[in-house]
């Protein structure tokens, strides 16, 4: 009939709105597809030429391999210091990296304004013993320049069977010249807990080394020590996460989960769904209940900040110390096959409270270097009786500091200073503060 049209005339009708509307609605992403794989197309037309040229005009014969291996590098590098192709040598070792297990110098290294620079040694591997510091600048490894080098290059140089030797040149503030460092790699076997001792028979100390697999085990198990050797009355707790390079997240929140019984612990955020992510404590009633102090410096980074930040957000710990290092960023380790894989940032670390640790870290509570009181000891040329030939030393208990730790380590005396402050101020809290309320309050006081 004459006004009507024809079912398929109406369905071809239809197709034809709903491609016109399909255009409208994705047009733009369409266009910004074609236009991002165009852009693609043309910058590997010209990777591939340059290839061609230099294959065919530079003074050495160079395989294609060598050169698409070191575009990959410097395309890695190109993102971050963080950032790498681990090759199957690289990617083997990352493996081991984690079990505690490992060969080489015991030395955790970043890329610092360019510059390769120690996060950390290790205490009782070949660095820690030869003097590297933190915050050292290595400018030479084995005489070869370490300036525009991989993260993964210099790890890769750095590692070597046991017993042979590398040569370190080292750059460090307050000194003028760069100065040599050999060491003799080892098998470098860390434990993550060690010293749990206690001080005054009621303030508990454990220090991490590094959070790999079983460090939260191991922390648990030396506060269970520490309640044994204090008769089940603990009165305050000193975790020392000073140089502590970090690890493992797992580990991290499950460090934070010994102290917390609910809350947010730390959140990721990146660009996919799957890189957001937030860690949540669980109460499982063993939270201990005692006062927390967490010593920090400027070789705390990565899963050490995280514990730290955690801890500060919730209220739950002072921190003592100087600003840590500021590593807070995802690695995620993405398989390219069997062998070999991609190291690449993915996401950032946040505190509870949103404060990202990256390229900032974490300020302490309580800012004490641990120098100063090495200096106050310097300038006092008072006579006492512990300068006289012959004097009688003083007893110790087997629990007490030695002499050289009480007098060089600052930080652990204002850490057991709070505590022993807290333990008087609680009989006598009117005001019903927590400890780092109390803390805060002081130190609010005296910078009046």
């Amino acid at each position: 009939m004459p006004g009507k049209s024809s079912p398929s005339r109406r369905i071809w009708l239809a197709l034809v709105s709903g491609i016109v509307a399909s255009f409208l609605v994705f047009g733009p992403w369409v266009r910004d597809v074609a236009r991002a794989a165009r852009d693609t197309y043309e910058s590997l037309e010209v990777f591939a030429n340059i290839i061609h040229i230099v294959q065919r005009h530079y003074v050495k014969e160079v395989s294609t391999e060598d050169l698409i291996q070191g575009a990959v590098d410097g395309m890695m590098s190109a993102l971050d210091p963080h950032s790498a192709y681990l090759t199957p040598d690289l990617y083997r070792e990352l493996q081991v990296d984690t079990k505690g297990t490992f060969g080489g110098l015991g030395i955790e290294i970043t890329v610092k304004d360019d510059v390769l620079t120690v996060i950390a040694p290790l205490e009782d591997t070949p660095a820690f013993r030869a003097g590297v510091k933190a915050s050292d600048r290595i400018i030479r490894i084995d005489g070869q320049i370490t300036k525009d080098m991989s993260l993964m290059k210099a790890v890769s140089l750095m590692r070597g069977p046991k017993g042979s030797k590398v040569k370190l040149t080292l750059v460090r503030e307050g000194r003028a010249e760069p100065f040599d460092v050999e060491l003799t790699r080892e098998i470098i076997k860390v434990k993550s807990v060690k010293d749990v001792k206690t001080y005054d028979n009621r303030y508990g100390y454990v220090r991490l080394l590094q959070f790999q697999e079983g460090t939260a085990r191991e922390l648990q198990d030396a506060i269970t020590q520490l309640d044994k050797q204090t008769k089940n009355d603990l009165q305050g707790l000193i975790l020392d996460l000073r140089h502590d390079p970090g690890g493992l997240l797992n580990e991290a929140v499950k460090v934070c989960d010994i102290f917390l019984d609910a809350g947010l612990i730390v959140y990721t955020e990146g660009r996919t769904e799957n890189q957001k992510q937030r860690f949540l404590a669980q109460n499982d009633g063993s939270e201990p209940k005692a006062p927390l102090v967490v010593l920090v410096d400027e070789g705390s980074a990565s899963a050490s900040e995280i514990v730290a930040g955690c801890l500060q957000d919730h209220k739950r710990a002072v921190l003592v110390g100087t600003q840590t290092f500021g590593k807070g960023s995802v690695q995620t380790i993405l398989p390219l096959d069997q062998e070999s894989a991609l190291r690449l940032t993915t996401a950032l670390y946040y505190t509870p409270s949103g404060r990202s640790i990256q390229a900032t870290g974490i300020r302490p509570d309580v800012e004490v270097s641990r120098e100063v009181q090495v200096a106050a000891a310097a300038k006092d040329h008072t006579t006492r009786e512990k300068d006289l030939s012959g004097h009688i030393e003083q007893p110790k208990a087997s629990d007490a500091p030695s002499a050289a730790e009480s007098a060089t380590d600052a930080q652990l005396e204002r850490a057991l200073d709070l505590l022993r402050t807290w333990n008087v101020f609680s009989k006598a809290n009117d005001k019903g503060l927590g400890f780092p309320a109390m803390v805060d309050e002081t130190v609010k006081s005296k910078a009046k």
